[in-house]
């Protein structure tokens, strides 16, 4: 039987008044979040382990905050995060999603194997999965992180660079392919990862696409958290001692 067609994404809607700006402001919300949560929250003494409270505080509410701030932008400077980012979260979104999101997750784990054995088992680690690969997190703690990384996350991320990104660069009519590949460029370094920037670029291909084909930002974000699915349960078995690191 015949795939079914994906329908041809809608034609853009510049009628915000928000543009690379306002990512760039809301990426600059993002780091310095990081930096004065993580000066707050870290033991003045280096030598003391880092708490739980800490990992989980300083992983999550940094993003949350630059989130709320790019949806804040959405209703002051244009039409709604609906309009503006494509919200949406329809059966054809949920269908496309899990299949790019599928395709990602084969391809995101032949990369990661190829780029283990590039780089080395010891660099092989992402900077959210190494907070947690040294110790044991309480299993509270544990869900938390991996609810997060799994559902929580994606959607913030989707948010920032395939809604906000993605729709800034639209405004400046550049091609969709154009949006598609810088999109998927700035959300691999945005990361600040140097040594991970190509698998993270291989990881946001499929996500990029599933936003490209529909138009619409619920694609992605199923995409992304079936992506991230098999990542986050590691690092929940990690951190609650069932995995070893």
């Amino acid at each position: 039987m015949a795939a079914e067609p994906i329908e041809p994404p809608p034609v853009p809607d510049y009628s915000h008044r928000w543009g690379i700006g306002a990512f760039l402001f809301v990426e600059g919300v993002l780091l310095l979040s990081a930096a004065f949560i993580s000066a707050i929250l870290r033991p003045s003494d280096s030598t003391e382990p880092i708490s739980v409270a800490t990992i989980v505080i300083g992983s999550i509410l940094p993003v949350l905050i630059a989130t709320g701030v790019a949806l804040l932008i959405t209703r002051l400077r244009g039409n709604g995060p609906r309009i503006d980012l494509k919200w949406s979260y329809t059966r054809e979104d949920f269908k496309v999603g899990l299949k790019f999101g599928l395709i990602g997750l084969v391809l995101t784990t032949a990369a990661a194997m190829i780029w283990t054995k590039a780089v080395g088992d010891e660099n092989a680690t992402s900077a959210f999965s190494a907070l947690v690969d040294s110790r044991s997190l309480p299993i509270a703690a544990g869900i938390v992180m991996f609810l997060y990384a799994w559902l929580i996350g994606p959607i913030c991320e989707e948010i920032i660079f395939r809604g906000l990104l993605w729709g800034a660069l639209e405004r400046l009519q550049w091609g969709r392919w154009t949006v598609f590949g810088l999109s998927t460029v700035v959300f691999a370094v945005s990361h600040l990862e140097p040594l991970r920037t190509s698998l993270l670029i291989v990881i946001g291909i499929p996500i990029g696409l599933a936003r490209l084909f529909t138009g619409r930002l619920g694609a992605s974000v199923v995409a992304h958290q079936v992506n991230n699915f098999v990542p986050a349960l590691t690092v929940l078995l990690v951190s609650i001692g069932v995995m070893a690191p």
